[in-house]
């Protein structure tokens, strides 16, 4: 859905200020002007799965964050384009704005893909898959709901799905066994590569028990 990321210039528009600036979850409803299963995206990159996930799953609602300006006002461009009403970008870091804006049991699935592995051990508090962020995460699913986890480095894959399922999730396939790949989901603009060359992609879609401790 249109041309390389690294071809177009910065859009002056920010993506989603309203929705970054809520300090209450809002009436979904009324922001979409929907109903529908809720769903967010931590770190949307080029937009390649969000735009293509929204067009294939129209009643869905879906908010996509994305820390990085460039991208998440160029997918936002897109959305609006490609007329994608039920997808919302967000401009921002999503652990500060998330535990504001979405109530308790309110999200259907959230997804991770490809996060930046933050190799230096001074950076490694910028991850998203800490302990503390992971259980606010847990808590803001619905019981039954997934979260869709996906990565290309096989430490940081074994890491994170380590961290998910310590935090409650449920691994349907068994403790510390990742998922094959689901030839009818939609892949980013960064796994559509790794499709390509062959390199290994590590996936885990974990699921929120009916009750937790």
């Amino acid at each position: 859905m249109g041309a390389p990321m690294s071809r177009i210039p910065l859009r002056p528009e920010k993506a989603g200020e309203e929705i970054a600036a809520l300090t209450a979850p809002p009436d979904w409803s009324v922001v979409f002007g929907s109903e529908g299963p809720l769903e967010l995206e931590i770190g949307c990159g080029a937009g390649g799965f969000a735009l293509e996930y929204c067009r294939r799953n129209p009643a869905v609602r879906y908010l996509a964050f994305e820390w990085r300006k460039k991208y998440a006002r160029e997918v936002a461009h897109r959305a609006m384009k490609h007329g994608l009403g039920n997808l919302k970008v967000v401009e921002g870091d999503a652990r500060i704005v998330v535990p504001k804006i979405f109530a308790p049991g309110s999200l259907a699935v959230i997804h991770l893909q490809f996060p930046d592995p933050w190799w230096k051990r001074a950076h490694f508090k910028r991850a998203i898959l800490l302990p503390d962020f992971t259980r606010l995460l847990l808590g803001l699913l619905e019981p039954g709901g997934r979260f869709d986890f996906r990565t290309d480095v096989e430490e940081r894959a074994q890491q994170g799905l380590a961290v998910l399922e310590a935090a409650g999730f449920h691994n349907p396939l068994g403790p510390g066994v990742f998922h094959p790949a689901d030839p009818d989901e939609p892949a980013s603009t960064r796994e559509r590569r790794y499709l390509v060359t062959g390199q290994p992609v590590f996936r885990a879609r974990l699921v929120k028990p009916a009750r937790t401790a």
